[in-house]
């Protein structure tokens, strides 16, 4: 076996001499010429590779270096980007220390017999002392006592949302306050009887409409504070 690779190794420095010797013949280039041009053409092939690499390095450090303020400015506005994209809750939105706060006695109510002495198919039922339908949305009716809140009052109530101040009740008298929720059991489990401190958005005049109350709802301001709510 090696005497077979000793005689293949031999037999390719023939082949390469006899070839470099043909070459010379016929062009008159000497096999070291032919070497050196071949080495050159090496070697400018080999600058070239590295003056594209160079370039390419050079354009990438400088895209860098021009891209780093950027990526920062990115970076920054990408987060605030993500503030603003994440579920941010109303509580969050607004600086409510600007409003007038006052501590009252909240509890939950529905347009239910349990709370009104209402049935479905009453021609009363699910109405307000204003007038308006009740409504559980980012600003829902709720009850109060007028000589306090009078009606059209916006409260904002820590993790209740807006309460438009739209009915009135026997048992809520001084500072004290009903939120309308849909069901008993949402009564029960999302609220029960806190004392909160709220914050007076804006004083009521006494009156409210259907077309003054459902405004504040269609606003595109609230609209993504409604999907937190209700997604």
């Amino acid at each position: 076996m090696k005497v077979v690779i000793g005689r293949r190794i031999l037999m390719s420095g023939l082949f390469i001499a006899a070839f470099f010797t043909t070459f010379q013949t016929f062009s008159g280039v000497s096999a070291a010429e032919l070497q050196q041009w071949m080495m050159g053409n090496f070697e400018q092939e080999r600058e070239e590779i590295l003056h594209t690499a160079r370039d390419n390095a050079h354009k990438g450090t400088s895209f860098r270096a021009r891209s780093l303020p950027a990526v920062k400015t990115e970076e920054m506005s990408m987060s605030q980007e993500i503030v603003a994209s994440e579920p941010v809750s109303l509580e969050e939105a607004i600086d409510w220390s600007k409003y007038p706060s006052e501590k009252v006695v909240a509890t939950g109510y529905t347009a239910g017999y349990e709370s009104t002495g209402k049935n479905p198919g009453d021609p009363s039922y699910g109405i307000t002392f204003s007038g308006v339908q009740v409504k559980r949305d980012v600003y829902s009716t709720i009850a109060a006592d007028p000589d306090v809140y009078p009606i059209g009052t916006v409260l904002f109530i820590p993790g209740y949302g807006y309460g438009v101040v739209a009915d009135t009740g026997s048992a809520i008298k001084g500072k004290k306050i009903d939120l309308y929720y849909e069901t008993v059991s949402d009564v029960f489990n999302k609220w029960g009887k806190q004392e909160v401190e709220v914050f007076v958005v804006k004083k009521g005049d006494g009156s409210l409409s259907e077309e003054e109350f459902n405004s504040l709802n269609e606003d595109e301001a609230v609209q993504v504070f409604r999907n937190q709510m209700f997604d």
